[in-house]
């Protein structure tokens, strides 16, 4: 039986909590992965409770309920059945793995022990960054359960810090990942966005649709087609916004917002997610580049007059 075939490890983490400063998993999240219903897993658990201390296992609070409610882990407390639902910690799910001996529960195991794993080492490494988002998040979730309205406000904006990450790697496959996250930086712009990418189709520029109306496009692109010439022409019938320079001095791709925020970007927008690739946001006087950018602009703008 394939991983994939039980789930995958990003829609695993999804369910894996940090309750007492501690990630868990939820009996009931368990027992829907092992393929049993849950009160077959409290029995087996029971009958072996000496396998599940209490820094495998533990009973949540009503408190430690409410916050899972308001993350929407639990849909309501009537799906409950009326008790407070118990937890299992890393230690707490390999002791499963001697109650549970069917193959789906053993696949099921090994992927989660490797989840636990792999999100240890993130938090290996990114600790310091990750200790002060969870605090944060705690203090957002306790003012929703107060204001509910406030709290929106509040979860939004560190949303919005979160989504406009300064490096990472998109995989094969993840076409909408990475399309939603050029599309967030496209939706950020205030004022201009400068795209430099030698493989511009219709499908870009539906992206940059996207952006505010008041934000002025200039593309820079080694390849103008007739075809190409003409969805710029209906475009701009329609937004009246965009500019193209023919420029073929760049083999690698920018999206620059604002003239301030630089990224790079290591695939054209019309192939995000097709193949691996990396992108990482540049300090706006990185090696003369606004510079270098604005005046083949202003360049080949002049020779148009």
């Amino acid at each position: 039986m394939t991983l994939d075939l039980i789930l995958t490890k990003d829609e695993l983490q999804k369910k894996i909590y940090e309750i007492r400063g501690i990630h868990v998993m939820l009996d009931k999240d368990l027992a829907d992965l092992y393929g049993v219903k849950p009160i077959r897993l409290r029995e087996q658990v029971k009958r072996n409770i000496k396998r599940f201390p209490e820094d495998f296992m533990f009973q949540l609070t009503p408190d430690e309920v409410e916050i899972l409610l308001s993350q929407n882990a639990i849909p309501s407390k009537k799906s409950l059945g009326g008790f407070l639902p118990y937890v299992f910690t890393e230690q707490g799910v390999a002791g499963i793995s001697g109650v549970l001996t069917s193959e789906r529960a053993i696949a099921v195991n090994i992927t989660i022990m490797r989840t636990f794993v792999e999100m240890r080492r993130f938090l290996s490494l990114n600790g310091e960054i990750i200790n002060r988002l969870s605090i944060l998040e705690k203090r957002q979730i306790v003012h929703e359960i107060k204001a509910t309205e406030q709290f929106e406000k509040i979860f939004n904006a560190l949303e919005d810090r979160r989504d406009h990450n300064e490096q990472g790697v998109f995989y094969d496959g993840q076409i909408f990942d990475a399309y939603l996250f050029v599309s967030k930086l496209i939706r950020a712009a205030k004022s201009s966005i400068i795209l430099l990418d030698n493989y511009i189709d219709e499908s870009v520029l539906e992206q940059l649709a996207k952006s505010k109306p008041n934000v002025q496009i200039c593309i820079l692109t080694k390849n103008i087609s007739n075809n190409l010439k003409l969805d710029i022409k209906k475009y701009n019938e329609q937004y009246k916004k965009m500019e193209f320079v023919q420029f073929s001095l760049s083999h690698d791709r920018f999206l620059i917002i604002d003239d301030h925020d630089i990224y790079h970007i290591g695939a054209s927008l019309k192939d995000l997610g097709k193949k691996w690739f990396a992108f990482s946001k540049l300090e706006c006087e990185s090696f003369g580049l606004m510079e270098q950018i604005k005046n083949a602009i202003k360049t080949s703008l002049s020779h148009n007059l």
